[in-house]
């Protein structure tokens, strides 16, 4: 793996020297990867602009991707660049010149690339469709072109991003890619939708136990799944870079909490009530601006530095966002709607 860890650190330094003044860029391409998009930015404008289903489905893929992402990192044990020039001792051998900064120190493994894997994943029922409809409108290859180019390069950008930091190695961002596109393909017609609450509340508890049972067999074999995080600890420039939604059980927490949110968001008294209803488009407009602002805000609040503390509040932090995107902000808006813009029935 030396090879492919020497190339990767040389592209990255070619990356550095070569696009000098554009880090914010990348960083603003990064968290527009970061798996945290699907649930407060992707799945609300998927749900409110194109499509119930399509929003869904696109929350579920997120979810179930970013699980099997922790898997494989746990299974593949891929090393990052930021620590692995240090630790083996390239940067002795060759003098470097190559900067992190705050979205470098990520502490889960770096194999395959979870910005790619899950964004990759997520955003293909939302290419799909927006392929399907401009071919029935449009006869020009060009235009029908136009969505799965922007999403490749948009994954080829977020790719890029990823190396520039130093987050990924190139391999690791190709397997991402591969894997997201492959995922999105395969999965995207196997969505479960409405369900009963026992569904979720299964679901819910089998991806946590399953994850759990994983990885406390590879304890007892004597892998210690705790050595990238030493050693993002160890190689970090700034110890407060370390971010805690970065350790691998936080994108745990998330799938679960999610899972369970999506149950108690279609068992709620509100979501009942709006399933004989149809919000219009200037309402759904008014949603989509909403949910953004909303989760965004709830996902940007300071948290505790207790783990445990911080563990719980996350939960209940991202089950209560499906809850305010498919039954709380629509029910809201449509009781503040005006007389000039009512809902109209299914």
């Amino acid at each position: 793996m030396d090879i492919f860890y020497t190339s990767g650190v040389q592209f990255a330094e070619m990356l550095q020297s070569a696009l000098p003044g554009l880090e914010d860029f990348w960083l603003w391409v990064t968290f527009f990867g970061d798996p945290k998009c699907v649930f407060i930015i992707y799945f609300p404008l998927a749900y409110f602009l194109l499509d119930k289903k399509i929003g869904l489905t696109v929350l579920w893929l997120g979810l179930i991707s970013e699980w099997l992402n922790l898997m494989s990192k746990w299974l593949l044990f891929g090393e990052r660049p930021f620590w692995w020039i240090s630790e083996s001792g390239f940067s002795k051998k060759k003098e470097i010149f190559l900067r992190q900064f705050p979205s470098s120190c990520e502490t889960g493994p770096g194999s395959p690339s979870g910005h790619c894997m899950i964004t990759g994943a997520a955003l293909w029922p939302i290419v799909s469709i927006l392929a399907r409809q401009i071919a029935q409108n449009s006869k020009s290859w060009i235009m029908r072109a136009v969505p799965f180019t922007v999403y490749f390069l948009l994954l080829l950008f977020i790719g890029l991003s990823r190396i520039f930091i130093l987050a990924h190695f190139p391999h690791q961002v190709i397997g991402g890619i591969l894997a997201g596109i492959s995922l999105g393909w395969l999965l995207q017609s196997w969505i479960p939708l409405e369900r009963g609450f026992r569904f979720y509340l299964m679901t819910s508890f089998s991806l946590g136990l399953s994850a759990t049972v994983i990885y406390w067999t590879l304890i007892i074999l004597g892998i210690d799944l705790n050595w990238s995080m030493k050693l993002a600890a160890k190689w970090c420039e700034n110890p407060k870079w370390i971010r805690m939604d970065t350790y691998p059980f936080a994108s745990l927490c998330r799938d679960t909490a999610t899972v369970l949110g999506l149950g108690l968001a279609f068992h709620s008294s509100s979501y009942t009530e709006l399933k004989l209803e149809k919000l219009g488009w200037l309402q759904r407009g008014w949603c989509a601006v909403l949910s953004l602002v909303t989760l965004y805000f709830l996902s940007s609040i300071a948290q505790p530095q207790g783990v445990a503390l911080w563990y719980g509040l996350n939960f209940v932090k991202y089950a209560s966002f499906p809850w305010i995107v498919i039954s709380l902000l629509p029910k809201a808006v449509q009781k503040l709607a005006s007389p000039g813009t009512p809902s109209h029935p299914e």
